[in-house]
Parts: structure tokens; sequence; C-alpha cells
């Protein structure tokens, strides 16, 4: 079958992604034969390769962008390397409405440490949590199928515990002014539960910074149940003359100045 057959059939399907051996079949010619005629499909700009063996077709829409949008072709991605995922931190917040500034990357939470992806103008950051499958996911529509995606509640843990992923503590706290509307405090406690403490006791404070004590109300009880001492709002920051928040048993070494 001709390329541009095999391309239009996959369309036809509703299909905009395939792998290298599924392209081989198709094409009923050698391995070497079916890669050059991908290399030129690639310089044409009608597909892309997100990663090795994988690849997507690009309509004219997304020509620009050299590569599908990433939210489309994640989750087949994700498929075909057999690994468990969700879409995380900031790109996650995005998705939940609570954006000042359009993400730079598509964050990605896997299971362990893997390297970022670069196609055309798109870039995946992958970040590794072990214990993923604990954590509260929702799933939303794209054109190409459904995305998971932390959970609101989820997310704003993460994002206080993934900070140096996220632009640092002051563009956190901007994030969750805006994401604390979608906060549901009985949701949040139990997310809280699947995550280290500190992160709990940081969100509680932050939460409280930026006004929205109704949001953090309920965490306060499980941070003096569970918290075994005091956590430092940043853990790597000196201790030596900070202050001290007894309500969230934190020891406040750094000032946060949202960047709203």
């Amino acid at each position: 079958m001709p390329f541009a057959d095999f391309l239009r059939q996959l369309a036809q399907q509703g299909r905009h992604h395939f792998t290298t051996e599924e392209a081989v079949a198709s094409h009923g010619g050698s391995p070497v034969a079916t890669r050059a005629a991908l290399r030129r499909l690639k310089q044409k700009g009608e597909i892309a390769t997100p990663c090795r063996g994988f690849h997507v077709l690009v309509p004219p829409d997304y020509h620009s962008l050299g590569c599908l949008p990433p939210e489309q072709f994640v989750p087949h991605l994700m498929r075909h390397l057999g690994e468990p995922y969700y879409v995380a931190l900031l790109s996650a917040a995005e998705i939940h409405g609570a954006a000042p500034q359009r993400p730079q990357v598509f964050q990605v939470m896997v299971k362990t440490n893997r390297r970022a992806i670069t196609c055309g103008q798109v870039r995946v950051q992958f970040v590794a949590r072990k214990d993923l499958e604990r954590t509260p996911t929702v799933e939303r529509n794209t054109p190409r199928g459904t995305l998971r995606v932390a959970s609101p509640e989820a997310t704003a843990l993460e994002l206080v515990g993934h900070a140096d992923h996220c632009g640092g503590l002051d563009h956190v706290a901007a994030v969750l002014a805006d994401l604390a509307e979608s906060l549901d405090p009985v949701r949040l406690v139990a997310a809280a539960a699947t995550c280290p403490i500190a992160w709990a006791q940081r969100l509680g404070y932050l939460l409280d910074l930026v006004g929205h004590r109704a949001a953090s109300d309920g965490l306060a009880p499980l941070v003096q149940e569970r918290a075994g001492g005091l956590a430092a709002l940043v853990r790597a920051g000196t201790r030596r003359g900070a202050s001290r928040v007894d309500r969230w048993r934190l020891v406040v070494n750094a000032t946060v100045e949202p960047d709203l």
C-alpha cells in the first residue's frame, strides 16, 4: 500500500498515530525502505516522531507547530510504551482553568525518570512519582480521545511538592490563587493522605497566604494529627531566624510573593 493511502486510511479511522512496525507491514517493503519513506514524510511536515518508533500525523492546521499538540498524542504514546501516566503540575492546572501564564512545557507524571521529548515546537517533560497509582485523577476529552489528568486537589498538592518544576513558590502561589476555587475540601484531605505530610503543611500555608482559608481549613486537623515535627517551607533553605506558623507546624524560611 502506498504511504499516502496508509496515512489516509488512518485518518479515516480517526487515528493520528502509528508505529514503525505498522508502517512496515502496510508498506510491504523492507524496514530500511520504510524508514527512508518515513524520513521523507517528516521532511514534508506530514508526520512527526515524538518518540523512536512512534509517529503522529500532522494535519495542515498544526504544520507550524511541527507536531500534534501534546494532549492529543501523549495518551497513545504512553499506551504504546506500556506505562501508566497522568498530566500533572502546571499542565494539569491549566486544564483545570488555573494558568496565570501558559506553561512552556507539557508536564506528565510517570513512575520512573524519562527523558524529555522535543517534537517540533512541542516539549513534554516527565516527572517521576513511584506511587502514582494512588493519585486521584479525572478524564478530559480531546479531539483524539481522552486524557488522564491529576484531580484539582492532587494538582494543588503536587504543585507544592514539585515547586522546583513549577517556577518556584511565587509562581505556585499564583496558580493556587486560581486553582483554589476548584478544590473540594473533602477530596483535598483524601488526596493529602496519599502524599508526604509536608506537602499538606506547605499547601495549607500557601492557601491561607492567597486568601483561600476555606479551602485549607480541612487540612489543618490532618496536619496536627500526622505531622511529626516542623517542616520548612523551603526544604533546602536555612531555618535560622525564620518565623513559625503553628497552624501548619511550619517554619516559614522564605518570603513568598505570588506573581499574580
